[in-house]
């Protein structure tokens, strides 16, 4: 979004004027957010809406998992959802 904005030759200071109303983020946050998008080359992808889900695992498994997730520097879910896609024939996903 404030690549976008960016993009349509909006100024800094009117990019986040404008992410701060529209999502209601403190001028400070979205000036923050503008800064950002001015190193990105693209729009950052969006994200596909998530749902939770409830489940029961073995205990060992669930521990298994926070600890791999751990080492590799990123949350459960997204390790779940990655396992799930390589099983399901969708790996290049993320």
């Amino acid at each position: 979004m404030a690549h976008g904005l960016l993009a349509h030759g909006l100024s800094v200071a009117e990019a986040a004027l404008s992410l701060s109303r529209q999502f209601e983020l403190s001028r400070r946050q979205a000036y923050r957010y503008v800064e950002e998008a001015k190193k990105l080359n693209r729009p950052m992808p969006a994200v596909e809406p998530t749902a939770a889900v409830t489940f029961k695992l073995p205990s060992g498994l669930v521990a298994s998992v926070r600890s791999r997730a751990l080492a590799e520097g990123t949350t459960i879910s997204n390790l779940v959802a990655h396992a799930l896609r390589v099983f399901i024939g969708e790996a290049n996903g993320n």
